[in-house]
């Protein structure tokens, strides 16, 4: 059967389906977001590798400020989010109307929540590296290459809900090779940005900000015209405006979701900040550590987006036994494909470093950690795919709540802690130590029956 037939079934009321039929459903979901996911570390990683060959001041400026650009990111994330999950109900419910009209509030919505963000950013960003504890020398850099980011903020929002809508419709190819195409994209712009025009840091930042503007032109155009499910031409009234019971749920199950994101992301930012005086190296290392690390739990994302999917209609459909059975299938494969990349990293830690950077002392220390943090990835993966399955079941807040326990009681204790006596080591210790709780309270929060709980019709 296709990847609609198969969907088909979740939606129908009474069909049932059979283990590999579903195994086969998840596989055919994941395996698009997958090549998604891992295609914009990879682009990630070739934007580190093209400023690691300017200088290492240059990648410690973008290092510096890229757990800030995670908060701004994860709060974009996160709105959208709230609006996608309520997609995922419509159309498990059969209600194809209310789902295109959840969209058309989401975007507008979305730009306005976008440009207070870009505001923020751009009120902050001439302060930011000082309050992180930079050396002035890369400081004017990271400065700019963050207000550069700030302003593309709207193209971003836009983007995640018209990618998230069409991956919760069960449209997950289209999002995928629209987000290839983007990685491609960065990397052509960045190089021209970067070495033909000679612009450096700010090239970076120029070139990622057009890369995603054509990707979000790309996706709203197939999203509102040529999608199947969510094409715009449809509906008669063509309604934008937000009203209140979406914008309730929305923040309901988005508020969680960016609390939990804004806060571990501040924790992040507290961590950068243990890691500045250490230096340079240690700066790059992390960060290039951070972007060759990405590589395995990257499939848990894309997993955890199927997750999402698949969650989101049985939900719709009220079908509860078939959320349970889709969450522990996407939770299995999660923790096997990221054991296995985790396996990949510990042997292979060098020469993907030796790609990014040709300085030999940051590829020594980051070989060091990204071997510490190998072991946990099993554990990561347990918490990245958990959390897509109860954002699909639109219960957010205790897996946020734990998320933000986890990190705040267990990583910063632990970094505070071990850092001043091990380094950068240290930071990487407390890390993988944390995962693995992480993953554990995770597993024990889906044994739960009550993320699962469907209010009667």
């Amino acid at each position: 059967m296709t990847k609609d037939e198969l969907l088909e079934l979740v939606r129908e009321e009474g069909s049932e389906m059979t283990l590999r039929q579903k195994l086969r459903l998840t596989v055919l979901l994941s395996v698009p977001a997958i090549i998604a996911q891992m295609s914009f570390i990879i682009m990630q990683i070739i934007d580190a590798a093209m400023l690691g060959h300017l200088s290492t001041d240059e990648a410690a400026a973008v290092g510096l400020v890229s757990t800030s650009i995670w908060l701004f990111g994860g709060l974009a994330s996160a709105f959208a989010s709230g609006f996608s999950v309520q997609v995922s109900h419509r159309v498990g419910a059969g209600d194809k109307t209310g789902a295109r009209s959840v969209i058309r509030q989401g975007l507008f919505s979305g730009f306005i929540f976008a440009c207070l963000l870009t505001f923020t950013g751009l009120v902050i960003s001439p302060f930011l590296p000082h309050w992180l504890g930079a050396a002035d020398h890369i400081c004017d850099k990271a400065t700019e290459y963050f207000a550069i980011f700030s302003c593309a903020i709207p193209l971003i929002v836009c983007n995640n809900i018209a990618a998230g809508s069409l991956r919760c419709s069960g449209n997950i190819k289209i999002p995928s090779m629209l987000m290839v195409m983007m990685c491609m994209l960065d990397v052509i712009l960045n190089y021209l940005f970067i070495f033909i025009c000679g612009m450096g840091t700010a090239g970076a930042a120029y070139g990622t900000a057009a890369a995603y503007f054509i990707t979000m032109v790309c996706m709203i155009y197939y999203m509102a015209v040529r999608d199947r499910i969510l094409n715009f031409r449809q509906d008669v009234d063509l309604d934008f405006l937000p009203k209140l019971k979406i914008l309730k749920k929305t923040f309901r199950i988005g508020c969680p979701i960016g609390l939990e994101r804004g806060v571990m992301c501040t924790a992040q930012i507290v961590i950068s900040s243990i890691i500045a005086p250490m230096g340079t190296i240690a700066i790059a290392a992390n960060t290039f550590a951070i972007n060759v690390e990405s590589l395995c739990y990257m499939p848990g994302h894309g997993i955890a987006e199927a997750a999402t999917t698949l969650v989101g209609q049985s939900k719709g459909a009220s079908k509860r036994h078939f959320m349970h059975s889709f969450a522990w299938i996407c939770m299995s494969l999660g923790m096997i494909i990221m054991a296995l990349m985790g396996v990949i990293m510990w042997v292979f830690a060098p020469e993907m470093l030796s790609v990014i950077t040709p300085d030999n002392n940051v590829i020594s220390l980051g070989t060091e950690v990204l071997r510490i943090e190998a072991w946990a990835e099993p554990g990561f993966a347990a918490a990245i795919v958990a959390m897509g399955v109860f954002v699909g079941a639109g219960k957010t807040l205790i897996p946020s709540l734990m998320n933000l326990f986890s990190i705040w009681a267990v990583r910063i204790s632990l970094t505070l802690l071990l850092a001043p006596m091990m380094g950068l080591r240290g930071v990487w210790i407390a890390m993988a130590i944390e995962l693995c709780f992480r993953g554990i309270i995770f597993i024990l929060r889906l044994c739960t029956r009550g993320w699962s709980y469907i209010k009667p019709r």
